[in-house]
């Protein structure tokens, strides 16, 4: 019964992390109709980031996240003036300019990083949180758990009370209708991918002292957010989120009583029983031509 009541608090914590990365990738696809196969890259360098500054340099850990959000919002915006908005007509373009980016980031991240063993962040909070006697909570892991559902929480807010939230999302249902509308629909996707990389990055930043951090990592994240994106319904921020939660729960029971290579089969096998069962997803909608 312990064990069970740990990985649940385990799994809701990692749902937190999926939901941030997820979150990103369907907000970029819904606005531009890009799928970012760089999504994990832009963690890694979030994670990267963090041990560079934090663990190797003994800057500030608030500092070092402040940093790999920034940088990370900056390469998405990049990847956004220079790659994806010269391809907006065609989506394949814009795919394998995504793919080429994620060889660039990887190659990069072993330049600075350099070969060997994965990098290691010191947990700047220590000790534990003890609940009800046999409940053991890492103080680092409610640290990660309270940003991640304040930026998501943010996001809400900001996407449906801002006049910007109100034309992003405008956006995402019909390009044409909202540049009638006076939208300008470059302005809308740069936002779009700043926020998506932002995510990333803060996903990135926070899972660093909780994870074993390599050039190669972005991998895990990405067939992760591409699941939760299907399951929740691709295009829904609703159900990215859901499903976040949902897999994370999924996943963590798997893991522990089978291993980490079987859950994510699992997770794989879950997608494509959910596309057979319902092809839109928890909360996705079909729309008609």
């Amino acid at each position: 019964m312990e064990l069970i009541f740990q990985s649940l608090i385990n799994g809701l914590i990692q749902g937190g992390f999926f939901a941030l990365f997820a979150v990103g990738l369907v907000l970029i696809f819904g606005v531009m109709g890009v799928v970012n196969f760089a999504h994990g890259e832009l963690v890694m360098v979030g994670a990267y980031t963090v041990w560079l500054l934090h663990a190797q340099h003994g800057l500030s850990y608030f500092f070092a996240i402040g940093v790999a959000v920034v940088l990370v919002t900056l390469i998405g915006l990049f990847m956004e003036r220079f790659l994806f908005r010269p391809t907006q007509n065609d989506p394949l373009a814009g795919l394998i300019c995504s793919i080429g980016m994620l060889f660039i980031l990887q190659v990069v991240a072993t330049l600075v990083g350099g070969e060997g063993p994965s990098k290691q962040v010191p947990p700047p909070f220590h000790g534990t949180w003890v609940l009800f006697e046999y409940l053991r909570i890492p103080y680092q892991r409610i640290f990660s758990l309270l940003i991640s559902f304040f930026a998501l929480s943010t996001l809400w807010y900001f996407l449906t009370r801002s006049k910007l939230g109100w034309a992003l999302r405008a956006v995402s249902l019909d390009k044409e209708a909202s540049a009638l509308q006076g939208i300008n629909i470059n302005r809308i996707s740069m936002i779009a991918i700043g926020i998506g990389a932002s995510l990333a990055g803060l996903a990135g930043a926070l899972m660093a002292p909780l994870t074993n951090i390599n050039p190669h990592m972005g991998h895990n994240v990405i067939i992760t957010a591409f699941i939760v994106t299907i399951v929740g319904g691709v295009g829904s921020l609703s159900g990215a989120v859901l499903a976040a939660f949902l897999y994370a729960l999924f996943h963590t029971f798997v893991t522990v009583y089978f291993g980490g290579t079987i859950a994510t089969i699992c997770g794989l096998v879950l997608m494509v029983v959910v596309l057979i069962v319902k092809p839109t997803g928890i909360m996705g909608t079909r729309i008609s031509e």
